[in-house]
């Protein structure tokens, strides 16, 4: 196990009420902002199609309008309606920002497929949006925002709900705020985007929503394409190997867990990016194929080729001028995406569980393909549930469970202990020992028929039932925004304190 391998934690959502997951401590997630900064900035031997990392960074760091002399706290999700623990990531980069005098940026990735559109609350949903195209979008910025007739409808739905609640939830501000910003915007996520971040300035959170599809066509996002793209064979062999590393690790026997290997022979590689047709909507695995002794990408009957030897800026803007050309864009899927965020743009990037864990195989490639040691990354959730409900006793099954087997198999009392140690006795195999076994089954089915077993069933039923419904009631995943503004305000309070503990 290497050194980055060993620091790892094993991150679970907290199950109380309120309660914060923060990785690494207060401490060490300031110290690491600085850490990366300055590995980063000093990283000349480290080469992405032949320009050295720090200048491809700087340019990168220009292009999402950053000055490079700040630190950039990061967190990136898709366009969607987030639960608490996913919001959490905002309420955390906003705080450290302010804590190191930064900037904290929250990279919308409206390249992804749409998802999570669905306002949810105990008994009841309505869709975020009227456009159809939603559940066959290859990417979310392909759908459009609300109609005004239709946020009118769901003001209406949700109101009805919302009033046998005992507290005001925020969701009418962001339905308030969405029908300024669906005016103002052509895609969904940009809506959304604005409407969230309006929310979040009112709580006094300081971050900045910024779209990644503008990002996909900056020249040194491209560089870093065309670098994995002329180098297919081997960057496609590291990716694989560090996600056998991983599984390995982890005991994780599914080939197809944490993703999918890239398929690679010896003359056609897989890539992991997506090729986006920007005209028709329409959305392909990316792959190269050989020619020649090198990798070209090909579309339409024509074909661009790479040359790992060729100058890193004068192949992005070749490159660059090719894509517009075809109305193309190569977007990244999860790993390139998360390598793009923490090695070209972020000093410190806050993943939510599951990204910590999928960039534990990143933190290997990085070793891996380019010889450097990964920039350290930070995991933050918290769980809010919802408010009627955290007051509310909760069933406990195993309880139950553990009460049943004490009792089905207490209900022969000493006879058992007899029937046990007789059997204990005889030999193995032997006729005798069979049916003294099959008599203490058939006395202990008839003993499970009497009333205190069946009176235990029953309740062991209804409290079945029961946990369906809380299921429902006590889900971690809804809207953020059904919480008042309290418990919100209370989170990032939360947090603020996490990281003045360690002064």
């Amino acid at each position: 196990m290497n050194a980055s391998a060993a620091r790892y934690d094993r991150w679970k959502a907290p199950t109380g009420d309120g309660q914060v997951l923060l990785w690494p401590s207060a401490g060490d997630l300031l110290q690491d902002a600085h850490d990366n900064h300055r590995k980063l900035t000093s990283a000349n031997s480290v080469l992405l199609q032949n320009v050295p990392l720090p200048l491809v960074r700087r340019r990168m760091r220009q292009c999402a309008g950053h000055d490079d002399s700040q630190l950039l706290i990061a967190s990136g999700h898709q366009a969607e309606l987030q639960h608490p623990g996913v919001w959490a990531k905002n309420a955390l980069i906003g705080v450290v920002a302010d804590k190191l005098a930064g900037r904290a940026v929250q990279f919308v990735v409206d390249t992804d497929e749409p998802k999570h559109l669905l306002l949810r609350w105990p008994g009841g949903s309505v869709p975020l949006t009227d456009d159809r195209s939603a559940a066959r979008a290859a990417w979310s910025s392909l759908v459009a925002p609300p109609t005004p007739r239709h946020l009118a409808h769901v003001e209406e739905v949700f109101a009805a709900a919302a009033s046998r609640w005992s507290y005001r939830p925020l969701v009418p501000e962001v339905l308030s705020a969405m029908r300024r910003t669906a005016t103002e915007s052509g895609d969904l996520p940009t809506a959304l985007a604005r409407a969230l971040h309006r929310l979040d300035l009112s709580l006094g959170l300081r971050y900045e929503p910024t779209m990644l599809s503008p990002i996909c066509g900056c020249d040194a996002y491209l560089l870093f394409v065309y670098h994995v793209l002329a180098r297919a064979e081997q960057f496609g062999a590291d990716y694989n190997w560090a996600l056998q590393q991983f599984r390995e690790r982890t005991k994780i026997k599914d080939a197809g867990r944490p993703m999918p290997d890239l398929k690679l022979s010896s003359d056609s590689c897989e890539a992991p990016f997506w090729l986006d047709s920007l005209s028709t909507g329409a959305r392909a695995r990316a792959a190269v194929a050989r020619s020649n002794g090198q990798w070209v990408l090909p579309t339409g009957g024509e074909q661009f080729r790479f040359d790992p030897a060729e100058d890193g800026w004068s192949a992005a803007a070749r490159f660059q001028a090719w894509l517009a050309a075809h109305g193309l864009r190569l977007s990244p899927r999860a790993l390139t995406l998360t390598a793009v965020l923490r090695l070209l743009l972020a000093d410190q990037f806050v993943h939510g569980i599951g990204g910590g864990r999928y960039d534990q195989v990143l933190d290997t490639l990085i070793v891996r393909h380019l010889g450097l040691e990964p920039p350290r990354f930070a995991v933050t959730t918290a769980t809010l549930y919802f408010p009627d409900a955290v007051a509310q006793p909760r069933v406990c099954l195993p309880c139950l469970m553990r009460e049943g087997h004490r009792l089905k198999h207490g209900v022969l009392g000493r006879e058992k202990m007899r029937l046990v140690e007789q059997i204990a006795a005889l030999p193995r195999r032997s006729p005798r020992r069979s049916e003294v076994f099959a008599e203490m089954h058939d006395k202990l089915t008839a003993a499970w028929r009497q009333p205190p077993v069946r009176l235990w069933e029953q309740q062991f039923r209804e409290a079945e039932a029961q946990a369906q419904d809380e299921r429902v009631l006590f889900d971690r995943e809804l809207f953020y925004a059904i919480q008042p503004r309290d418990r919100l305000t209370g989170l990032v309070d939360r947090y603020r304190q996490r990281l003045t503990a360690h002064e």
